[in-house]
């Protein structure tokens, strides 16, 4: 008899080391998966950051280059590029005068860019449209 209750306790610790075991594996996976998912949020909004930098001095660039248009009419856009800050912006070009000015300008902040083409009256600089484009080469500006 006392060899028969040893074999009934061997086998319920057994039992119970094993379904601690399961339960650690199952905790860890769980824990694994949310450091993950919060390691990916951070990523995603330090994304979004990035490109909300990235309009705001492609729109900066555009009301620098209707600076220049209100005081020189024949100012065609391009290089040097526009230091905000410590950061930089570019007026890629100005489509020559007519009835109105297409003014394309981009920015870069780490890997989000922002393509602007914004087009305005010759006579007054009032904004007609005003389009984020995928890029410059593909797009033109409507």
């Amino acid at each position: 008899m006392n060899y028969e209750y040893r074999i009934k306790n061997n086998k319920k610790g057994f039992v119970a080391l094993i379904t601690a075991i399961i339960l650690s594996l199952i905790l860890i996976v769980i824990t694994v998966t949310l450091n993950q998912s919060g390691f990916f949020t951070r990523s995603i909004i330090l994304d979004s950051e990035y490109k909300e930098r990235s309009v705001g001095l492609a729109e900066a660039c555009v009301d620098v280059a209707l600076l220049r248009l209100a005081n020189d009419p024949t100012y065609a856009g391009g290089p040097p590029a526009v230091n905000i800050g410590a950061e930089q912006c570019n007026i890629a070009t100005i489509a020559p005068p007519g009835t109105e000015y297409r003014i394309k300008t981009w920015a870069v902040v780490n890997s989000a860019t922002t393509n602007l083409c914004v087009v305005a009256n010759t006579s007054d600089l009032s904004i007609k449209s005003w389009n984020e484009l995928p890029n410059f080469t593909s797009f033109t500006c409507p």
